[in-house]
């Protein structure tokens, strides 16, 4: 064991695909706070209520193996269980047709977990606003990098901590700018430290500039709301009619396609992103923007 290193070890009653169940969390390939590791292990740094930690997860099958180190360390492990989804419910769904039928025999291991860190995932969700994911890693791997706290244990050169809610107003306007940030988000972001998100999350779209899509996806990964709907986005409704009716469709197809499951529309959501019908590409993929030159 490291100097300064906690472990625990969990055996969930459940199977359980720790890639399928967290690697939502990972903000774009070289996200500096999620990396996997070689041996399957799975790396997360957090700015958690007791100070920055790391934590990394394994399992050999049966045990989930965790260690961690930090200020942030025993409250990583404590939470383990319910980033895994040792609070969610899959048997609350109770499939209506063969399709999702077959999406649940296949999305076995899949659970939706929870970070209980709401700042940590409004955050990039505010990046990811309206652009291309490329777009929006290249300026989570910029501020990350540029204002994070390295990471304790093993990793601190590669992977960072991302800053706490106090500390994102501070970061000065140039420096979003060089991120590829324009003023609209960065305003949106600094506007969010007004509220104590941690305790209000079902208060987010009270926010200027956080609507349905936003709440969404930081609910969907900070509480493990297995019902919220990312309405807006310019994937999901096509993939969800596709893989449902075999035809895409927008917003207000999709959510009459899932009011059958109200109560459980994010889990469908989640295994139509896993094992759902892909669209055929036709023509050049979105442009990825860059504001850094203007």
């Amino acid at each position: 064991m490291a100097p300064g290193e906690l472990t625990r070890d969990w055996v969930p009653p459940w199977p359980l695909d720790i890639r399928a169940t967290v690697g939502m969390l990972r903000r774009g390939a070289g996200d500096p706070a999620f990396t996997y590791g070689r041996d399957g292990s799975v790396w997360r740094a957090v700015y958690t209520p007791d100070g920055p930690g790391t934590l990394t997860i394994r399992s050999d099958g049966t045990t989930i193996s965790g260690r961690a180190w930090g200020p942030g360390a025993p409250w990583l492990l404590d939470q383990m269980p319910d980033l895994l989804g040792a609070r969610d419910d899959p048997g609350a769904l109770t499939p209506r047709d063969p399709v999702v039928r077959e999406l649940v025999r296949r999305s076995e291991g899949l659970r939706i977990g929870r970070t209980d860190r709401v700042w940590e995932a409004l955050v990039p969700a505010i990046l990811e606003q309206k652009v291309v994911g490329a777009e929006a890693f290249r300026a989570w791997r910029y501020l990350v990098r540029r204002f994070g706290h390295p990471a304790p244990g093993p990793v601190p050169d590669t992977m960072r901590v991302p800053p706490p809610r106090d500390e994102w107003p501070r970061i000065p306007s140039w420096e979003w700018h060089r991120s590829g940030i324009e003023p609209v988000r960065m305003r949106t972001i600094r506007g969010a430290t007004a509220m104590d998100v941690e305790r209000h999350p079902d208060r987010l779209r009270m926010l200027r500039g956080v609507g349905r899509w936003t709440e969404a996806e930081t609910r969907s990964r900070s509480v493990g709301d297995p019902d919220v709907v990312n309405v807006g986005d310019y994937h999901i409704p096509k993939l969800v009619g596709l893989t449902l009716i075999g035809e895409p469709v927008d917003d207000a197809g999709m959510l009459r396609l899932l009011e059958p499951y109200a109560g459980q529309r994010q889990r469908i959501i989640r295994m139509v992103e896993r094992h759902g019908v892909r669209p055929e590409r036709h023509g050049p993929r979105m442009t990825v923007r860059d504001y850094r030159s203007w």
